[in-house]
């Protein structure tokens, strides 16, 4: 991947505020749309759900999912050339009062300031999201294979 390449990636991810999240429900996929943050490095993404939720009963159920980040539509003549990257990975739940959730509360209030009210309900947790690997679309005739090694590489753009 050229340095070009890895910098709108970097720029995409750290600027990007939704996805969407790919779980297997009925051994079908299932999308849907999640707010996540990110570690520093990317080498893990949040998000913060209800346990009631579909998608959260899908991850419980089989914890391989996908996140698919992709820039804004600015009405351009072939939406095809939107840069976006597909993260597959593996989901964890983590609960209150685990080692670093207090920071990833503090990060994701940061930067959605309106979940506060989130945390005081119960049925709402963190999910870490550990990359494996995916696939990045740069624009028109501009993809990569990505592994967790070149997103880690890529966050230093």
């Amino acid at each position: 991947m050229d340095a070009q390449s890895e910098k709108v990636l970097a720029q995409l991810i750290r600027n990007t505020r939704i996805a969407s999240l790919g779980t297997l429900r009925d051994e079908a996929p299932q999308v849907s749309m999640v707010a996540f943050i990110h570690n520093q490095d990317f080498s893990a993404f949040y998000i913060f759900v209800s346990r009631l939720a579909q998608h959260t009963v899908d991850m419980q159920k089989d914890n391989r999912v996908s996140l698919m980040i992709c820039e804004t539509d600015d009405t351009r003549v072939d939406p095809q050339t939107l840069a976006r990257v597909s993260i597959k990975g593996k989901a964890e739940n983590i609960q209150p009062g685990e080692p670093g959730y207090s920071p990833l509360k503090q990060q994701y209030l940061a930067r959605f300031p309106e979940a506060e009210q989130l945390f005081s309900l119960s049925d709402f947790s963190f999910w870490r999201i550990t990359p494996r690997g995916g696939r990045y679309v740069a624009g028109f005739a501009k993809a990569f294979n990505i592994t967790a090694d070149a997103l880690q590489k890529v966050s230093e753009r």
